[in-house]
């Protein structure tokens, strides 16, 4: 497959993990509870899923300014998403993202690409290049 070439957000480490593709919006203050890395609003279609480790694929942001925090601590604690793909770049949930590395911890990359895409990635074992691009390399859960 030819891979798909995303915008670099912010710089990272090339990685390899399984996609997961949120189909609503997402709040990560009340949202995503930052000890268990799993999306805690009952009222989202993803509800229970592990955010850990996960290329996560985010067709949206509910904004509130504790975004950042939230995801600083999922960094700090060895519980964030291997990557964050965004439809639309979110300067607040990326300030999360600086912040833990200027503090020297390892920050997943960030980039954006358009939602379009979003649903055929789901559940795919992905690799992201440090230069944005994103290739399947291995099939469904």
């Amino acid at each position: 497959m030819i891979g798909l070439q995303a915008e670099v957000l912010l710089a990272g480490a090339p990685i390899r993990a399984r996609a997961l593709a949120l189909t609503a919006p997402i709040s990560f203050w009340g949202g995503v509870d930052p000890q268990t890395a799993l999306v805690a609003d009952a009222r989202h279609p993803e509800f229970g899923q592990d955010i850990s480790g996960r290329i996560l694929l985010v067709p949206e942001t509910v904004g509130s300014s504790s975004a950042a925090a939230i995801l600083l601590e999922l960094v700090h604690t060895g519980r964030a998403p291997a990557a964050i793909v965004l439809h639309q770049p979110d300067a607040i949930l990326l300030l999360g993202l600086i912040v833990a590395k200027e503090m020297g911890w390892d920050a997943p990359i960030a980039l954006r690409l358009d939602r379009d895409g979003f649903a055929a990635l789901d559940g795919k074992e992905l690799e992201i290049t440090k230069e944005g691009v994103i290739k399947v390399t291995g099939h469904d859960e």
